[in-house]
Order: structure tokens, then C-alpha cells, then sequence
């Protein structure tokens, strides 16, 4: 079956490794036409949009798309752009594997985790109030007739959260264990201080759980999690968290199983997905074929599956896990010696990764 796809090869290192995931998928033997789509700071100085409708519209079309880490400003410029492609496209969930491969330091070996977070509410949404603003101004007077002072150097920030939103993205979690054949579910949350926002998201995950019982259902306050993980992580299997809880617990998870380098993800809706590498565009290291290209290539492995490729997928995994078990062929975030005679760049990472897969294929089952 043939496949029309959106490329998006970001910014920073993003090119680099999002060629190193379409070699790699190219090798398989699927066949797919790429429709090559910018966004982020090439797109801004060339049609004033760091988003031009036509990505989204793009995407829209295809349903489906890969896409490489995109620059976001800290504290000033343009909103994220990862921000606005998952609200304009509804992409309420966000999917985020976090497994140990052999050969890859780590304290947890045999750790097989699976993150789903909220994608479209919460803090990270970004609903924000400047001081000088005519929100800012009206909240201010709310609080004032509330008797709560306001200094005059405020600024505010929104926790919006929905039924609709926090009971979607919790029957997706339930959804994914039954499919997946996972034992269960553990809702990540801080309702014993967020009682409204953080409370309707815990009831949203019981409510969701009522219809799956053949799923343990268990929940979890955010700071107590965090440290579980670090101690005891084999005890988790599915996480459902909101949207910013989610975010910083996955690259706590990341951190157990090897780095971002190792980190995949994968942005759902009902009309369109998104997968994309968890690790930002770095632009320090652009243009060095020094970045390891296993989380976009692992990336596009959840492209696969959502598009019903599985086999493929598994045979890039194989590789993967072959690879990273030798420990010579991979970049130096994941190379487990003190070796320096060997320089191994997201290029040749991606050849060995297609190397052995034809190894693979060759091989009798």
C-alpha cells in the first residue's frame, strides 16, 4: 500500500535527523511520497508564519505526519509551534514510550513504560496575561472586589481544563492498555491542591475506568510519582497525566531509559497524527552529523504502527535494539565505553540501523 505523508524537517538538528528517519523507513520498502512542508524559523523569514496555513492544511489532507524539533523563543517571540499544530488540529493526546534497550546505560533494564498526556489544556496551553494587558487589568479588578491584592507587576497564567478534554484523553489511556495488553493504569494528578482543575481530571480517570474493568486503576499525586519513579518504576505500566504534569514526567521517564536521544512520541486526534522526536531542535549542533537520530527514527516506528505497518516497525526495532546492544555503531549520548577512536554521527547511525535490517530480512524464521 502506498502512503502520502507530511515531512516537516524543523529547525536546528531537526533536518538532519528527520532525513536519518525517512532513509530508514524508505528502507523497509514501503512506498511513500513525502510532502515536503517548513515551519518554525525558516517559515517565519520566508512568509512571516513560524505555522503557514498550508502546513496545517497540509497535514489536514494527509492525516498523518513526521515532523522535526521546532525552535521556540524562551520568555519572548512566537508561542510554540508544537502548542498550535496540536490545538488547530485537535491532537488531544500525547503518546510517549519509555522503554531500556540492551547496551544503553541505565539503572532500570527491563523498564517498559508507556506516558499518555493530555495535548490540548491545562497550563501548558499557554493562556497567558501580560501586566500591562486588558485581561490582566480586568482580573485584577475581579480580585480587588474579591478582597485578593494584585501588586501592580503581576502577570497570570490560565489552568484550563474541560470534561470533554481530560475524558477523551483518559479512555484513550484505558483504550491503549486493552489493546496493547497492558495491566494498568495509574492517573498522575494534584487534586489534594487543585481541587477544581486537577479534581475533574481525577474524576474524569474513575469515571473512564468504569468501563474497563479488567484494567487495575490507580492514582497517583504528581510530586509522590515523581519520586516513585526514580525508585521504583517497574511498578507503573500506563500513566495518564495532564497536559504539563505530562510533559515533565515523560523526560523524567526519558531520563530512566537512556535520554531524549531514545524518547519518541506521537500526537493523536480523531482526523490527524503527528509524530514527532520528544528532544528540541538543539542549533548549536546543527549541520555537525552529530545528533542521534533513534528517537526521530523510533518516531517514525509509531508512524508505522498507527498507519498499520507493524511488521516494518518491529523490523526497524530489531535493529534498533541490535545496534544499541553492540554499543559501536551510536552517537556519543548513548555509547556505554570511554572509546574515542570511533566517530559516529546521526548518518551513520542511520546506516548501520538499515544495514541490519537487511541483515534481518535475510535471515530465516
Amino acid at each position: 500500500m502506498a502512503y502520502t505523508i507530511t515531512l516537516i524537517p524543523g529547525d536546528g538538528v531537526g533536518p538532519e535527523v528527520i532525513e536519518a528517519a525517512r532513509r530508514v523507513v524508505e528502507a523497509t520498502g514501503i512506498e511513500i511520497q513525502w510532502e515536503l512542508q517548513e515551519t518554525g524559523e525558516k517559515a517565519l523569514r520566508t512568509s512571516g508564519s513560524p505555522i503557514p496555513d498550508e502546513v496545517l492544511e497540509n497535514i489536514r489532507k494527509n492525516k498523518v505526519a513526521l515532523k522535526g524539533p521546532i525552535t521556540t523563543p524562551v520568555g519572548t517571540g512566537f508561542r510554540s509551534v508544537n502548542v498550535a499544530i496540536r490545538k488547530a488540529l485537535d491532537l488531544y493526546v500525547n503518546l510517549r514510550p519509555a522503554r531500556s534497550f540492551p547496551g544503553v546505560k541505565s539503572f532500570f533494564p527491563n523498564l517498559d513504560l508507556v506516558i499518555v498526556r493530555e495535548n490540548t489544556e491545562d497550563l501548558y496551553a499557554g493562556i497567558e496575561f501580560e501586566q500591562a494587558s486588558q485581561e490582566m487589568r480586568r482580573l485584577r479588578e475581579f480580585m480587588e472586589n474579591e478582597k485578593i491584592k494584585v501588586s501592580e507587576d503581576a502577570a497570570c497564567s490560565f489552568k484550563l481544563m474541560t470534561w470533554k478534554g481530560s475524558i477523551r484523553a483518559a479512555r484513550f489511556a484505558f483504550e491503549y492498555a486493552v489493546r496493547h495488553k497492558r495491566k494498568k493504569v495509574t492517573v498522575v494528578h494534584k487534586a489534594n491542591i487543585m481541587k477544581a482543575t486537577d479534581g475533574l481530571f481525577l474524576r474524569a480517570a474513575k469515571t473512564a475506568a468504569e468501563d474497563f474493568p479488567e484494567v487495575e486503576f490507580e492514582d497517583r499525586i504528581v510530586d509522590n510519582m515523581c519520586m516513585q519513579l526514580v525508585q521504583k518504576p517497574e511498578l507503573y505500566d500506563v500513566l495518564l497525566l495532564p497536559n504539563l504534569y505530562g510533559d515533565i514526567v515523560s523526560d523524567l521517564c526519558a531520563g530512566l531509559v537512556g535520554g531524549l536521544g531514545l524518547a519518541p512520541s506521537a500526537n493523536l486526534g480523531e482526523r490527524a497524527a503527528v509524530f514527532e522526536p520528544v528532544h528540541g531542535s538543539a542549533p548549536r549542533y546543527a549541520g555537525q552529523n552529530k545528533v542521534n537520530p533513534m528517537a526521530a527514527i523510533l518516531s517514525a516506528c509509531l508512524m508505522l504502527r498507527h498507519l498499520g505497518e507493524v511488521t516494518r516497525a518491529e523490523q526497524i526495532e530489531s535493529a534498533i535494539s541490535q545496534v544499541l546492544g553492540e554499543g559501536k555503531m551510536v552517537t556519543y549520548d548513548v555509547k556505554s565505553t570511554s572509546e574515542e577512536s570511533l566517530v559516529v554521527g546521526t548518518k551513520e547511525v542511520a546506516d548501520e540501523i538499515i544495514a541490519r535490517m537487511k541483515e534481518l530480512s535475510r535471515k530465516p524464521y
